[in-house]
């Protein structure tokens, strides 16, 4: 069940939707079944002449590879047509242990090329922090991103039950507390630190 602008709205008066922003008027951010976020001034950028390859049995060609560009407020980051860049929302979302959020574009930047997820769209139960974005310009011109601008929206459900294991409770909570745009920790899965330790052609890597 989606919360509706009401439900939200009694939610974050409750204290079990905690959304920490520099604005104070947050129900302004309000509609009929969402909620807008606005786009941070930290960006990450993959380095392509580091690594030849993302592998997620190296660590240090995702966490080693990214160029972190910080964007004072009222100028611009531009995105480049085919560009893949991580931006950061500028609020911090704590959910409670039975409600999760889904993160969608907003249908004014969508049209413009803009994608705000590739694929990590879904907030689970329990997770505390900002919403890292995994921006791509599909438009063959390049598109302008501000600071501040309204880049996405979260809509609200509701679960059958609180979890049993919410994400602050998960063994490999990778993104819990995250402020800044964070970077895949693929690397550290089970499956591959497991793997990490069994070839050695990667026994100098450090999995934390």
């Amino acid at each position: 069940m989606i919360l509706s602008d009401r439900d939200i709205k009694q939610n974050i008066t409750d204290g079990r939707i905690v959304v920490e922003s520099n604005q104070t008027e947050l129900f302004r951010y309000i509609h009929a079944s969402s909620m807008d976020f606005r786009l941070g001034n930290t960006f990450k950028l993959y380095e392509h002449s580091k690594f030849a390859v993302l592998d997620p049995m190296t660590p240090e060609s995702f966490a080693g590879n990214m160029r972190t560009i910080t964007v004072p407020d009222g100028e611009s980051f531009i995105v480049q047509p085919g560009e893949f860049v991580l931006g950061v929302t500028q609020e911090t979302i704590t959910l409670p242990d039975d409600l999760v959020a889904r993160v969608e574009g907003r249908s004014s930047l969508g049209r413009l090329g803009i994608i705000v997820h590739s694929t990590a769209g879904f907030v689970d139960p329990g997770f505390s922090g900002t919403i890292t974005l995994e921006i791509s310009n599909l438009n063959r011109l390049p598109v302008a991103l501000y600071p501040g601008m309204r880049v996405c929206q979260l809509a609200f459900e509701m679960m059958s039950s609180a979890a049993d294991t919410p994400y602050h409770s998960k063994p490999f909570s990778k993104y819990q507390g995250q402020v800044l745009p964070e970077e895949s920790r693929l690397s550290i899965d089970p499956e591959f630190t497991k793997n990490a330790k069994e070839l050695p052609i990667n026994e100098e890597v450090v999995v934390g």
